[in-house]
């Protein structure tokens, strides 16, 4: 590529060596700096020659005229594409992911919600997690709890540990007995169908048996409602308080929106579609699309099983992150989640 062809060695040097100290800093890059910190072979006035030039060249942006350099998205981007230096996930680290999985997670849903957990905080970043439709899980039972003497909790559980709870009022002269009965009906009659096929299944068997029509649906109720999650994909969001520890979002208020569009759940879940691919995607500042994330990169990763896309994982968080340690972090748990889904016979 062009972009790859203007730069010579000494200023791919200098970029890495802006790239790295940023990223750790958070403050802007002087030739003092990387004179000091990084060999670099040559004097401090040819690393400013160097830094002008790549300023030029749209690599490097300087924010007041006596400040030093920070990298600008193109930067980034040629930094993440050619000079990003390998920082894998230690042994250390899988072990505590493995552990942390191992002790906190029972049902299937918890798989997700402590995915976006675990990556929210080994980044320090905001972590999105797009889980697939559960339409493939298999019916398992129903149960019921009395709430008060007119209302139940409604538990539909799945064979995946998916589990929908409601509060449901009873109709006039139902007992709680005769929730019993019906949740008993229901199992006899559906256990070990899945979600998606109960919808086809004949329900003239439950009916006849429960012989209340009222009590039948409450039952059509609770079962449609099971069938409406099972086909909506779940966002599962971690670690907005690790953004507003980024040195670039003290300010409250250059934030809010970019929090307020974070609680947009479709708003999300479109854009991690529009990262749905193989392998793992890195989007820096000006090249989102969306206006509230232009000081932002995402980095995403779609995980599969069985040759099937499942769904998509992702951290967000200001252009100077550590990409290293976000993509081989986002590498390691592609892997490890499919692994750990398969533990519940997905």
């Amino acid at each position: 590529m062009q972009m790859k062809d203007e730069l010579d060695a000494r200023k791919k040097r200098v970029l890495q060596a802006i790239v790295d100290d940023y990223i750790e800093s958070a403050e802007p890059v002087g030739s003092r700096t990387l004179a000091r910190k990084y060999d670099l072979g040559v004097s401090p006035a040819t690393i400013r020659n160097e830094m002008a030039d790549l300023e030029m060249l749209g690599y490097l942006e300087q924010l007041h005229t006596s400040s030093g350099r920070i990298p600008s998205s193109k930067g980034y981007r040629f930094y993440v594409d050619g000079l990003i230096p390998p920082k894998p996930v230690s042994d250390e680290e899988k072990e505590l992911i493995n552990r942390w999985y191992r002790a906190r997670v029972k049902r299937i849903d918890e798989v997700f919600q402590e995915t976006a957990r675990i990556i929210s905080q080994v980044t320090k970043n905001v972590s999105l997690v797009l889980a697939p439709q559960m339409t493939q899980a298999a019916f398992r039972c129903l149960q019921f709890l009395p709430l008060d003497d007119r209302r139940v909790i409604t538990v539909l559980m799945t064979d995946a540990g998916f589990i929908e709870n409601k509060i449901m009022r009873m109709p006039d002269g139902a007992t709680f007995e005769d929730f019993q009965r019906m949740a008993a009906v229901i199992n006899k009659n559906l256990a070990g169908h899945t979600l998606a096929t109960i919808e086809h299944h004949s329900l003239a068997e439950i009916k006849d048996e429960i012989q209340d029509e009222p009590l039948y649906e409450a039952a059509l109720s609770i079962i449609h409602r099971a069938l409406e999650s099972s086909k909506e994909e779940r966002l599962y969001l971690g670690g907005t308080t690790q953004m507003l520890e980024q040195p670039e979002f003290h300010d409250v208020e250059k934030v809010k929106d970019t929090l307020l569009v974070l609680e947009e759940e479709e708003l999300m879940k479109d854009l991690l579609h529009a990262h749905m691919g193989d392998g793992l995607e890195v989007t820096i500042g000006q090249e989102n699309e969306d206006s509230h994330f232009k000081d932002s990169s995402l980095i995403t990763a779609t995980y599969h099983l069985d040759g099937e896309l499942l769904g998509t994982i992702a951290v967000l968080g200001p252009t100077r992150m550590e990409y290293a340690k976000a993509m081989s972090l986002l590498e390691y748990m592609n892997t490890n989640l499919t692994d750990v889904i398969k533990r519940f016979h997905w």
